[in-house]
């Protein structure tokens, strides 16, 4: 394709060629190879523009939705340096042109399930029964799995495209958000849960990608407020998203992407923002059932909430009982006891994280968020019945009739949609206040009684096994401390006076000190007096205490001054350091908005340089325009020159032929010319080095008999000292053993001390070796056991994977062959109904030749009669007999009138149209028209006789004979024929309509 345009701008005018001859995929290619030449990226943006816009809607058009994403890169890596405008038009473009394909396979998918239901008064049809007996999706799902999902798909292609196109960069910043909230959109219309995941991986991983490339070019700057507050509306519309689809992963995750947001801001988020992060935070939290931190969440929304002027006084009455009751229904004993010392660090771990998310120091407790709740903020615009609610639960003792005073209470939350939830988690907690205050009054009770004094309206009433489960929990929590008789079937509460406080949970008592109070009331005034009677026993204790105490007061009142003094440098200090501090903040503000102006003068910067490159790209034109001049110049010089030179040495070159010669060719003349010169200097180099070698050779003859006399001279010094270095060194060797003669006889002195060391070293190293050996067989030994006991516990999760395996592959080919089974039935339904629409087709064939047929007959029999009339009429002057027909009107009859169509319009009495009757005309060819024979006697005598009619080729077929076939009906006077409902190319169009639907249902 790429040889059908010579430059970019003829692509389109090509492209348009080919889709003139239906070639939409030729074309595609064509704009495709375009786009991605070499020759694009110096193409100016005009030119470019058509181009992309008119590839965007083939590729839509034609479901190419792969290709687009390396144009759209390579596109924006054109054009991002110059103008930002056309990258926008075509992205907003590709996604518009999405939306709507997929709104036309919506309602192409809405008719084909209109126009499935032939009738409405039936419920279940045949083929519906059948379907619903091998498959669980109804003809709907069948039919937007067919048409909706591929668009579905390419939508969803497009918008990551678009994402993956615009991001990291700072000039398409406003665009990348406005097409993320189009995704959010799309994810929400369409309840695309998977798709939601994914795009909200897809955009973590940008902004991650954002901020380790900060440095390159166009590179997006987190630190900038306007582009930090935009990623923040970009995760608040992703965590509104996630709430309404209820996917409580992706909002927490959510959650967590907008706290380290925050976290990077400089500035105080809006207060309608932070009211939407903790209104989500807390549905959260209430999914997961993580009750105390989902009502803190509610008390840091509500204390966002009544800053607002505008909120109704219902609105503020509703959310202010959500805070007080979702505080009140904090289990005061968790359903899932502590285990181990690793869930206590795992606990504290999550603990510190859900604080952190919260945006408080410190981690909140049951008590803490039930103090802020009855603060004058909250309590008051509490509704009535909560109020008494709390007053039951934390104020009054009455454990014989706590249940029955709640119970209404308990009801009429289950009515009220928002408090609905808090019901069951008010239950455990009223039963723990029931057990709490009964361990005050009891010390043994029977469990019906129990359960007898616990009794709500159902759904929350409970029997003995409830309450013994309850009991274990809170005894494992420590919360409660009581004994289960099975035996007596009683709750034995702790009677033992020396024990700690059943529970570390403060809550209504029915006396202000109970028995184990008392004990410890009792030993700490015990001690008090033992203290006393020791300041009796030893005075001197007593009065050095107060001597140490009046010292201490003389030194605080000495040392006043200089406190007050460091006090106030302290205040000062403060003062200074927050100076310096608002200081340092301006500071930083400055500097950002010098940042911001040198990068904004980077951008100036860069646009000149581009500017600048244009300039010095035309001016290297220009300059290599004016080369080539100048080399055309020269070569005429060369030619010249080179003319001369083989001028003198050649007489008979002619000139002529130089100067016609380019400048290559004179070159390579000129090289030829010096290489013939280089063979000739390279001869007369030879012929010189022979010579010099005889001269060398003369020399050497010379020379040999001074070389033997040196070798013996040589000779005769070498033999001499040899011998000098052999004395030398017999005198070295015979010193050297008598020293090593006595350094033994001094060594052997000790050499049975050093055997002796030597074995009892040797035999300490053995034990130590046979110890380290038998260490090493152990350690061997345990790794062999570890590692048997893993390969066979690897063994046996690789036997149960593979049974997995062969299991869904065994569900895989169910659900294929199922499919299969499905595809048959759909083209058995596709072929009767083609053979149903075939046999009407004939049916109605039939019909229509019937109607032709009659039709033809009363024709017939009107002609008859007004033959029969014109004979009459012609009979008083029979001697004017009309002529035979001319041979030309023999050879080039005219046809018979074509019979009209069956209609009640086409027929008119008899005497009309013997009044209105013409000459039937015969058509040989679509511009020819033939005229009736006429009569010899000239133009007066009627044309219209019975004997002209009947002398004519058309007269005298028989009907049938010139009857007009089925297929084609009359045509209007000078048209060319149509098309005959129930001709050969509708039976074909049937045929082919059949043919595709079969294809589809496969």
């Amino acid at each position: 394709m790429s040889h059908f345009y010579q430059k970019p701008e003829n692509a389109v005018k090509r492209a348009e060629e080919l889709l003139s001859v239906h070639q939409q995929a030729s074309a595609l290619t064509l704009l495709h190879e375009v786009l991605l030449s070499k020759r694009a990226r110096a193409s100016p943006i005009g030119v470019l523009e058509p181009i992309i816009l008119k590839f965007i809607e083939l590729a839509v058009q034609l479901g190419k939705g792969k290709i687009v994403r390396e144009v759209l890169f390579t596109y924006k890596n054109i054009v991002q340096n110059t103008t930002v405008v056309t990258i926008e038009l075509v992205i907003k473009r590709y996604i518009e042109l999405a939306e709507n394909k997929l709104a036309e396979a919506q309602a192409t998918a809405d008719k084909i399930n209109l126009d499935a239901v032939d009738d409405l008064e039936a419920s279940e049809t045949p083929e519906s029964i059948l379907m619903s007996t091998v498959s669980t999706d109804d003809s709907k799902d069948r039919t937007d799995r067919a048409v909706v999902t591929p668009w579905m798909r390419f939508l969803w292609e497009a918008y990551r495209t678009a994402l993956d196109t615009l991001r990291n960069n700072a000039r398409l910043e406003i665009l990348y958000q406005h097409v993320a909230n189009q995704a959010f959109g799309f994810c929400l219309k369409y309840t695309r849960k998977t798709e939601f995941r994914r795009l909200c991986e897809i955009l973590r991983s940008h902004l991650i990608t954002a901020s380790k490339y900060a440095n390159q070019a166009h590179s997006i700057d987190l630190n900038d407020a306007e582009t930090l507050q935009r990623h923040l509306d970009i995760r608040f519309v992703q965590l509104n998203a996630a709430a309404e689809l209820e996917h409580w992963h992706e909002g927490f995750r959510s959650i967590e992407d907008i706290h380290n947001l925050l976290e990077l801001s400089k500035k105080t988020p809006k207060a309608y923002m932070m009211a939407n992060y903790y209104e989500k935070l807390a549905r959260i939290f209430m999914v997961g059932e993580n009750y105390l931190f989902h009502a803190a969440a509610l008390n840091k929304y509500y204390s966002i909430m009544r800053q607002n002027k505008n909120l109704s006084r219902e609105e503020h009455e509703r959310i202010a009982t959500s805070v007080l009751i979702s505080a009140l229904s904090i289990p005061i004993i968790s359903s899932a006891g502590v285990r181990s010392s690793y869930e206590v660090d795992e606990n504290k771990i999550r603990a510190q994280r859900l604080t952190t998310l919260l945006r408080v120091s410190q981690p909140p407790t049951r008590e803490s968020l039930l103090k802020e709740a009855l603060g004058k903020n909250v309590f008051p615009m509490v509704r009535a019945e909560v109020k008494d609610l709390y007053k039951s639960l934390e104020v009054d003792f009455h454990p014989l009739s706590i249940c029955k005073k709640i119970a209404p209470t308990i009801l009429a939350f289950s009515e009220t949609a928002d408090l609905s939830r808090y019901a069951k988690l008010l239950h455990q907690v009223i039963l723990t206040r029931l057990l709490q205050q009964l361990s005050q009054v009891y010390s043994t009770i029977k469990i019906e009684s129990v359960v007898q004094l616990a009794s709500l309206p159902a759904p929350y009433n409970v029997d003995a096994h409830a309450i013994e489960k309850f009991v274990m929990n809170g005894c494992k929590r420590g919360e409660l401390s009581i004994r289960v008789n099975h035996q007596s079937q009683t709750l034995t509460f702790q009677t033992d006076l020396f024990a700690a406080g059943a529970s570390s949970t403060p809550g209504p008592r029915l006396q202000n000190r109970l028995p184990t109070d008392s004990v410890r009331l009792q030993l700490s005034r015990f001690a008090q007096r033992l203290h006393v009677a020791v300041g009796l026993v030893q005075p001197k204790i007593v009065e050095d205490r107060q001597a140490a105490k009046l010292k201490a007061f003389k030194d605080a009142a000495a040392y006043l001054e200089e406190e007050r003094q460091a006090s106030f440098m302290r205040r000062a200090l403060i003062e200074k350091k927050k100076e310096m501090r608002e200081n340092e903040i301006a500071e930083k503000e400055r500097e950002e908005q010098r940042l911001k102006a040198l990068r904004l003068q980077q951008e100036q910067a860069a646009e000149k340089i581009r500017m600048e490159e244009e300039a010095k790209r035309r001016e290297i034109e220009r300059m290599a325009q004016q080369r080539q001049e100048i080399e055309k110049i020269e070569a005429q010089k060369m030619a010249e020159k080179l003319a001369s030179e083989l001028g003198e040495k050649n007489a008979g070159f002619n000139r002529d032929d130089l100067m016609n010669m380019d400048k290559n060719s004179l070159v390579q003349l000129q090289v030829q010319q010096l290489e013939k010169e280089r063979r000739e200097l390279l001869n007369k180099t030879k012929a010189l080095l022979k010579r010099v070698d005889h001269t060398e050779r003369a020399f050497r003859k010379e020379e040999i008999p001074l070389l033997k006399k040196d070798f013996e001279d040589q000779q005769k010094h070498d033999r001499e000292a040899f011998a000098a270095g052999k004395a030398a060194r017999l005198e070295a060797a015979k010193a050297k053993h008598a020293e090593d003669m006595k350094m033994k006889k001094s060594l052997s002195r000790v050499l049975d001390d050093y055997i002796v060391l030597r074995d009892e070293l040797q035999a300490k190293r053995d034990a130590e070796f046979k110890e380290q050996q038998a260490a090493a067989a152990r350690s061997i030994k345990a790794a062999k056991e570890k590692r048997v006991k893993e390969m066979r516990s690897k063994f046996e999760a690789e036997r149960e994977r593979r049974i997995q395996e062969l299991e869904d592959k065994a569900r895989r080919e169910e659900e294929e062959r199922i499919r299969l089974e499905q595809a048959a039935a759909e083209a058995e339904k596709a072929r009767q109904a083609a053979e149903a629409r075939k046999a009407e087709e004939e049916e109605r064939l039939k019909r229509l030749d019937e109607i032709a047929r009659k039709q033809r007959e009363r024709e017939a029999e009107i002609e008859a009669r007004r033959q029969q009339q014109q004979q009459q009429q012609a009979a008083p002057s029979a001697a004017r007999r009309p002529e035979e027909p001319s041979s030309a009107s023999w050879r080039r009859p005219a046809p018979p009138t074509p019979a009209a169509p069956p209609s009640t319009s086409a027929y008119r009495p008899p005497a009309r149209r013997e009044a209105t009757y013409q000459p039937p005309i015969r058509r040989d060819g679509p511009g020819e028209t033939l005229q009736p024979s006429a009569r010899r006697d000239g133009p007066s005598a009627p044309s219209q006789t019975p004997m002209a009619r009947e002398g004519s080729w058309g007269a005298s077929r028989p009907l049938s004979a010139r009857a007009e076939p089925p297929n084609t009906t009359a045509p209007p006077a000078g048209g060319p024929p149509r098309i005959a409902p129930g001709s050969w190319r509708e039976r074909e169009a049937a045929k082919r309509a059949a043919a595709e639907a079969a294809e589809k249902s496969k």
